[in-house]
């Protein structure tokens, strides 16, 4: 008799709310069905950021990306994966309007991606939005922090936290989005001992990017960690030097396309 196929099943929200205080949290973003597919392997949940903006589409922040163009990512990494869960960003102008506005958009990114989860940025100020949207059975994972969506109100990409005089605000910020019932929450740029406070205030898994290894979990943007960006932020440990090795094999088609070398006798039909 052939051994049994082992059921691949994918992560749900509980399983990753109920992590608190126990194993680390794997996560990384994901744009497209072919790295997805790599991530799902090692990852609890992929994250379909809005960064793609920037990463992918050469945008200078995350404010000029769409729900469609949200969307269409959306889907090719839950095509791409089966163990991993998935969360896909509500890009900026699609939820601050009204907790009614955030629905209609959230439920639109569930049902066309059949993602499992929907991040939104923002602390006490979405607090009302992620509860109308939690009791009407959309999972919201929350962002606090360095918020990308408000660079122009703070003036850039800045690391939150450097004066203490701040650190309450911020606590509250992660008290209110769990208690408006959110699963978890990212926790962005902010100094390493407001990543612990936030970390111990909440009783919901913190996952840090440029945060503390304190963090119930950790998230980087895959093409960061793996060198694919020109530009290093302080808190991206690069596991891979890819774009060095990419465009030397780009060079080295070059090379035989111009010197007829390729395609070769292994290249071409008989």
């Amino acid at each position: 008799m052939s051994a049994q196929t082992e059921t691949v099943r994918r992560t749900t929200v509980p399983q990753i709310r109920a992590r608190k205080g126990g194993e680390p949290i794997v996560s990384l973003t994901s744009y497209h069905a072919h790295t997805a597919a790599l991530v799902d392997k090692h990852a609890d949940f992929i994250l379909v950021g809005d960064s793609l903006g920037m990463v992918m589409h050469g945008m200078e922040s995350t404010l000029g990306v769409s729900l469609d163009l949200m969307i269409m990512h959306g889907k090719a990494v839950v095509r791409g994966t089966k163990r991993a869960l998935v969360v896909v960003d509500m890009p900026f102008g699609t939820y601050e309007e009204s907790p009614n506005m955030a629905f209609r958009n959230a439920a639109k990114i569930m049902k066309d991606t059949q993602c499992q989860a929907i991040k939104l940025e923002g602390g006490a100020r979405m607090a009302e939005t992620i509860r109308f949207l939690v009791d009407r059975g959309i999972p919201v994972m929350a962002h606090v922090g360095l918020t990308p969506q408000s660079v122009n109100t703070m003036g850039g990409f800045k690391v939150q936290g450097r004066d203490e005089d701040a650190w309450r605000v911020h606590v509250e910020d992660a008290k209110a989005v769990a208690e408006a019932g959110a699963f978890a929450v990212v926790v962005e740029g902010v100094v390493e001992d407001l990543a612990n406070r936030i970390t111990e205030a909440v009783d919901i898994p913190t996952i840090g990017i440029g945060a503390s290894k304190n963090c119930d979990g950790q998230i980087l943007v895959l093409e960061d960690m793996l060198g694919l960006n020109p530009w290093t932020p302080r808190f991206v440990k690069v596991y891979g030097q890819l774009g060095p090795m990419i465009e030397e094999a780009v060079k080295a088609y070059a090379d035989d396309v111009k010197s007829r070398a390729f395609p070769g006798p292994d290249e071409v039909y008989r």
